[in-house]
C-alpha cells in the first residue's frame, strides 16, 4: 500500500470575494469526490488563490500514478479556465 498526498494550488484571477471562491472550490471537491479522496480546503485569506490537501491510498505506485494521472486529466477537462499547480507525494 501507498499513500499519495497531493497539494492543488491554483489561481482565480476572476474571483473578488471569498463567497465566489468557496462556491468553485466546493465545486471542484465534490467532482472529486467520485475518485474516493480525502480532499480539504487549506486555502488562506487572499480570494483569487485557493489550495486543496488530497489524500488517497493505491495498491501500488503504479495504480497511484494511474489515478493521479485521472484526476490531471479530470480537471483539465472539467475546469479549462483555471490553471492549477500540482505538488505530489507518495509515500
Amino acid at each position: 500500500m501507498v499513500i499519495v498526498n497531493i497539494i492543488l494550488d491554483f489561481d482565480l484571477p476572476f474571483v473578488f470575494s471569498l463567497k465566489e471562491r468557496r462556491k468553485i472550490v466546493n465545486s471542484i471537491k465534490d467532482r472529486l469526490k467520485k475518485f474516493n479522496l480525502s480532499i480539504i480546503d487549506i486555502s488562506g485569506e487572499y480570494p483569487k488563490e485557493a489550495s486543496l490537501a488530497i489524500c488517497y491510498l493505491a495498491h501500488n505506485e503504479k495504480q497511484a500514478e494511474e489515478i493521479f494521472r485521472n484526476i490531471e486529466r479530470f480537471l483539465e477537462k472539467n475546469f479549462p479556465e483555471i490553471e492549477f499547480f500540482i505538488d505530489k507525494e507518495i509515500i
